[in-house]
């Protein structure tokens, strides 16, 4: 699959804040303002390119300096499976905003090719890491990008070690009855059976890498039932807030990563 990259006019039209040059006026002095736009410029000169933005949701305050997203891909970097049936795309992920709330913060994610699935990894080793306004330089950032690509084989490693776990039928219904926790809390009913059913012929499969995918798909992206706190029958939401949707994925991938101990 060719890796096709955001143009800066797509990246304003879905997210104008990744390309304001502008911040918050009520920031102190002591306040270096780093544009995002210097980011992505200095990311490409570093072989990755933006597949992705997203924007937090404007209640008050200018839309151009709210916490944004980034996803970044490198077009020479993918991870293909022993047999060849998963093919799986290493992500950086940057968190910004132009308010002063935020520090640059770089996470680590996986770009899942059969189903599209975009997921957000946290381990010991490969994480996250957090950058200050004041006294950025590309020169850190290109350590920071080094370090976190350094620890791709750990990634391979873990995503082996979840390949090899077959899971049993009650470690796939507990496995998902605490992924729904994750999302909703204990209080809220879902039948576990409903997040195992594979949606692909891919995804019928026992290894704990299959099943927690299609456990994280169902959960990121609704569209099964379930009943609330006052015993009601709802049909889930897709979760479009990227906060959200981020703490679930990492939340998520420490809870299978338990699994292959």
């Amino acid at each position: 699959m060719e890796i096709v990259f955001k143009t800066n006019e797509q990246i304003i039209a879905k997210a104008p804040a990744v390309m304001s040059e502008t911040h918050e006026s009520n920031l102190s002095s002591k306040y270096t303002h780093i544009p995002t736009k210097q980011l992505i410029e200095d990311m490409s000169k570093l072989g990755w390119g933006v597949v992705d933005v997203k924007q937090g949701i404007t209640r008050k305050g200018n839309e151009n300096h709210k916490k944004h997203l980034v996803t970044f891909r490198n077009s020479d970097l993918k991870i293909v499976s022993a047999n060849g049936d998963d093919v799986v795309y290493p992500q950086i992920l940057l968190i910004n905003s132009h308010d002063g709330k935020s520090s640059f913060q770089f996470r680590a994610g996986l770009f899942r090719l059969v189903c599209s699935n975009g997921l957000v990894i946290c381990t010991e080793d490969y994480g996250q890491m957090r950058m200050r306004h004041s006294g950025y330089s590309f020169g850190e950032l290109q350590n920071t990008i080094r370090e976190m690509v350094s620890n791709i084989p750990n990634t391979i490693e873990t995503l082996n070690n979840f390949k090899k776990k077959i899971l049993t039928d009650e470690e796939k219904m507990e496995l998902a009855l605490k992924s729904i926790g994750i999302r909703f809390g204990e209080e809220t009913e879902v039948t576990p059976i409903d997040l195992l059913e594979a949606i692909r012929e891919e995804d019928k499969k026992d290894d704990l890498w299959t099943i927690f995918n299609v456990i994280q798909e169902k959960l990121i992206r609704g569209g099964f039932k379930y009943k609330n706190r006052q015993g009601k029958m709802r049909k889930a939401r897709k979760i479009s807030n990227f906060v959200k949707d981020i703490s679930i994925n990492q939340k998520l991938f420490e809870l299978a990563n338990e699994y292959t101990n």
